[in-house]
């Protein structure tokens, strides 16, 4: 296996995921015979579009035109000085269109869709901002569009359900298990392959089984590729750190990449909920073990009878027992480092960054402007670039009701 830390970035691109979606031990295609044939079948649709003159064009144009891409990078000049000479950078993902990174998957996915001549689109959401990035994109193309979400985290997010049935989705309330973004995942999966023949499952994050773990990422890419430029024109050299929360990891992988043959620290924040030693958490990387679930090999949360384990974080996006499996590689070879935040200290972050900066996180970026203060309060000097990956407006209410100051 090679050394992650001495092979260049587009060598890594080429290498992996292999021919299988393996990432080393990780990723893969665990899905029946029927699935599998329509996974092929995207898959070669994916490898023969993704290099295609017109697909490129079409999605740089949709990017600039439509999302408001390039999001720029923030210089947090009050929320630095408050915290002593360490100087904190957001990438700004919350000013792309419809709120979030999501977007910039979505409109590829869809687009991909199109291509393959699919008329509906199916996806799964948690905080909602995938369905509402889903549903933007297929009402863009003009396609069907079904939303599988869990009931607890329609109540949550109940303005993003709104939008999403506004922009002609159906939102397909789930309420088996924990009726979260795992139990979403589930009623999704069954539903895609009842209709894989005239339906594409866009996948919301760099997660399940092969090759959505790579298109999400090659999609996804577009935000470290900005942020790494972008920074090095304000500053004249690279961050010292750079932060990005993880559930899935699709903003994360994105944010990561284009940095790993970079001498800059990269650090994934999970979220450990209400403390590990209630169970209430969804740190799979920082406190599970190797396991398949939709689809895909990674590190999983497990009961007592190896099954995932409920999740739990106040962040309904990052409520999820497992994690991608590029993330689990790059932890494997020790290019990455992952830690984890409470729902507390995520809850604070969310209140600082809007009084000193004016600006309102969402609760799942929160957690890494959180890790950001807390590294910042550790130093003496350096530099922190943050992806804030998505605002806030569809967490205002819950904040409020349930932790307001």
């Amino acid at each position: 296996m090679e050394n992650i830390k001495t092979i260049n970035l587009h060598t890594y691109l080429k290498t992996y995921p292999d021919e299988n979606g393996m990432f080393g031990e990780f990723g893969g295609m665990h899905v029946d015979e029927n699935l599998q044939k329509a996974m092929r079948e995207v898959d070669d649709a994916y490898n023969t579009i993704c290099k295609s003159r017109q697909f490129i064009a079409e999605l740089r144009r949709i990017r600039e035109e439509y999302q408001g891409r390039p999001t720029p990078v923030y210089h947090a000049e009050r929320l630095s000085k408050s915290l002593g000479n360490v100087q904190i950078y957001l990438k700004r993902e919350d000013l792309n269109y419809t709120g979030a990174h999501k977007l910039n998957h979505c409109m590829g996915e869809v687009l991909l869709a199109k291509y393959m001549g699919k008329t509906k689109v199916i996806g799964e959401t948690g905080a909602g901002q995938h369905g509402l990035a889903l549903a933007t994109a297929a009402a863009y193309f003009d396609l069907e569009c079904d939303i599988y979400m869990g009931e607890v985290d329609m109540k949550k997010q109940s303005s993003n359900v709104a939008k999403m049935e506004l922009l002609g989705a159906k939102v397909k309330r789930v309420t088996q298990g924990r009726a979260t973004l795992k139990d979403a995942v589930d009623a999704a999966f069954a539903a895609y392959l009842n209709e894989y023949e005239t339906a594409l499952y866009c996948i919301g994050s760099v997660v399940g089984p092969h090759p959505f773990p790579k298109m999400v990422r090659d999609f996804q890419t577009v935000i470290g590729t900005e942020a790494k430029e972008q920074f090095y024109n304000m500053t004249g050299e690279l961050p010292d750190t750079i932060v990005a929360c993880v559930g899935g990891g699709s903003n994360s992988i994105g944010f990561f990449l284009p940095f790993i043959e970079d001498p800059v620290e990269i650090i994934g924040v999970e979220s450990i909920g209400e403390g590990k030693e209630t169970g209430k958490h969804s740190a799979s990387m920082s406190f599970g073990e190797p396991g398949v679930m939709h689809g895909f090999n990674s590190y999983m949360l497990k009961d007592e009878q190896g099954n995932p384990a409920p999740a739990h974080s106040v962040a309904s996006g990052l409520d999820y027992p497992s994690i991608g499996p590029e993330h689990a590689f790059l932890r494997k070879l020790g290019r990455t480092k992952y830690d984890y935040i409470t729902d507390e200290e995520a809850v604070e972050a969310f209140y600082l960054l809007a009084k000193l900066e004016g600006i309102i996180p969402a609760l799942e970026s929160a957690h890494a402007v959180a890790y950001a203060i807390k590294l910042a309060k550790q130093r003496k000097t350096g530099s922190i670039l943050v992806n804030l990956s998505g605002r806030g407006d569809k967490d205002v209410d819950y904040v409020l009701e349930h932790y307001k100051k």
